[in-house]
Parts: structure tokens; sequence; C-alpha cells
């Protein structure tokens, strides 16, 4: 039980200071250290995630950080590409999953560096 509020806890630091939405800590923290398939990581960490961000959300919003008009419709193109993803998730393999998200992460780290 500890070891998974201690996920929880690192997961919401990310979604706080870097709004990642944890999803970057608690897919591999469930696979790696709870030992759960690669589609369920993913699930459960959507679990997770709701909370953390409406959380963040209430503390961006009151330091008036929040810019709704492209938060709005980059929600609705979200919503588009979550049910996307969703479907895609019962049709593609763990190992699939595991090699586009480690592209994903190289991508992103790279483009960080970059900037």
């Amino acid at each position: 039980m500890i070891k998974k509020i201690c996920i929880g806890i690192i997961a919401g630091l990310t979604t706080g200071l870097f709004a990642t939405g944890g999803g970057n800590i608690l897919i591999p923290a469930f696979v790696y250290f709870l030992g759960m398939k690669e589609k369920e990581a993913r699930a459960t960490a959507i679990c997770c995630v709701l909370p953390a961000t409406i959380v963040s959300f209430i503390f961006y919003y009151k330091d008036k950080y929040v810019d709704f008009k492209i938060g709005i419709l980059a929600a609705l193109g979200g919503i588009i590409g979550a049910f996307i993803g969703a479907k895609l998730l019962k049709k593609l393999s763990d190992r699939i999953l595991k090699i586009c998200y480690i592209i994903f992460l190289i991508y992103v780290s790279i483009k960080f560096i970059i900037q």
C-alpha cells in the first residue's frame, strides 16, 4: 500500500509541476514496480490522473494561468484523441504499445533538450 501511495505522490508532483498528467511516472511504475500489464497500467493511470489534474487545474486557475480559449479547443481535440486511443489500446499488443511509448518519450526528451 505504501509503495502505491508513493507512486501517486510522485505522479502528483509531476502533474503539479510540469502539467504532465502523471502518466509518464505512473505507467512505468505500475508495470515495473507493481507488475501490471501494459494495458492495465495505462487504464489505471487514467483513473489516477483525473483527480490530480483537477487539483492542479484549481491552483493554476486561482493564479490566472489558464487560457480557456486554448484549453477548451485543445480539450475537444483531446476528447477525440482519447476516444481513438482507447479504441487502439484494445487492438495493439503490449510490445507495440511499449515501443510507441518509448519513441514518444525519446522524441519529447530531444525536443526539451533542443529548445
